[in-house]
């Protein structure tokens, strides 16, 4: 016999697993970080062609692996349910972050692949640029315009290509070094640029408006309404062709090896598969990227037997959940520190070189 009691605790329990269920299929305000897949650049792409092509140079073979890592992340039109939450939270493989801290806005997230890709782009440029410079040959840059919005001071004025050669008189080196330039005056004052288009060089006189605040509580600062980056003047002509949805400036230092590597006979891995990754500027240094549990979780799914980790990148990378005695992380401050190490690796796999921990 079913009595009244009985029914109703059923009924509770029944709606309470019906309230857990909805609630794990409800989104939460976060995203989960986990491993993706690994390229080797050294490898063959779609239809037989390299991942690397260099034109205007000498090129040897080489053999081996050389790894780009990535990490799987919640792409801004999809949301994250509790459940997928907790179980990326309590995987050693995985991480939680909340949304905002990888899509700030809506706009932000809207913007976030065009970024990436753009971000890739440039990593491409600056790791051909470093490998250039390691083996000595000179890499002219510039400072160019790279956008003009319309409507603002720089309208009609500049034009995309002009290259910046001084503000002020003064000359600058640097896209941030020339923003920083144009707003140490107050909003609505004149700035003076110096530009270089084609041939011919002039100055220009611009009266400054308010830029638009980055966050809600900063103040408006000084703009003309254009956008600057660092353009680099290639002696060889390189292609790299990774296909997919793969973005962000972190292969930079893997792509600069795998320059490196293509420009000087024999082979830097020595055989071995070696997998990393690194911004990198022009200059060889290699910077720290965002996801290292998750890149080295993807190289040990691959088989990588190093990890090239940017050295403020070691910390986490030891607490990572893989098997160190497969794997050897190797601490890398600067691109001739890696091709060092790799040397010394396949000369002699046991050879003591600079690891993490």
């Amino acid at each position: 016999m079913v009595t009244r009691r009985t029914a109703t605790v059923t009924t509770a329990v029944a709606l309470l697993v019906v309230l857990v269920c909805v609630a794990f299929l409800l989104p939460v305000p976060y995203v989960t970080l986990k491993p993706g897949p690994t390229r080797d650049v050294l490898a063959l792409g779609k239809g037989g062609a390299a991942v690397i092509s260099i034109e205007g140079a000498e090129t040897y073979a080489s053999d081996g692996a050389l790894r780009l890592t990535t990490v799987s992340v919640t792409s801004p039109d999809e949301t994250v349910g509790i459940g997928e939450a907790v179980q990326a939270w309590i995987s050693p493989d995985e991480a939680v972050v909340p949304r905002e801290a990888i899509y700030p806005t809506e706009q932000a997230a809207e913007r976030s692949e065009q970024e990436s890709a753009a971000q890739m782009a440039d990593s491409q440029e600056v790791a051909a640029t470093a490998a250039l410079r390691l083996l000595g040959r000179a890499v002219p840059e510039h400072l160019e315009v790279l956008s003009v919005t319309q409507g603002d001071p720089a309208d009609g004025v500049l034009a995309v290509g002009d290259v910046i050669v001084a503000v002020d008189g003064t000359r600058t080196s640097g896209s941030q070094q020339t923003a920083a330039a144009i707003r140490d005056r107050e909003v609505g004052a004149e700035v003076r640029l110096t530009v270089r288009r084609d041939e011919g060089v002039r100055t220009v006189s611009l009266q400054t408006v308010a830029g638009e605040p980055t966050s809600d509580d900063a103040e408006p600062y000084p703009a003309i309404g254009i956008g600057l980056g660092t353009t680099y003047d290639l002696p060889v002509e390189v292609q790299i062709e990774l296909g997919g949805s793969i973005g962000g400036p972190s292969a930079g230092s893997i792509f600069a090896l795998a320059i490196y590597d293509a420009l000087t006979p024999g082979s830097l891995t020595g055989g071995a598969s070696v997998a990393g990754t690194g911004v990198i500027t022009a200059d060889g240094a290699v910077g720290a990227i965002g996801g290292i549990q998750q890149k080295l979780a993807g190289a040990a799914e691959a088989g990588a037997e190093v990890f090239l980790v940017p050295a403020a990148n070691c910390a986490d990378a030891v607490g990572a959940d893989i098997d160190e005695a497969d794997i050897q992380l190797v601490e890398v401050d600067d691109l001739r520190g890696a091709v060092n190490a790799l040397e010394l690796l396949a000369a002699d796999p046991e050879a003591e070189v600079a690891t993490c921990g």
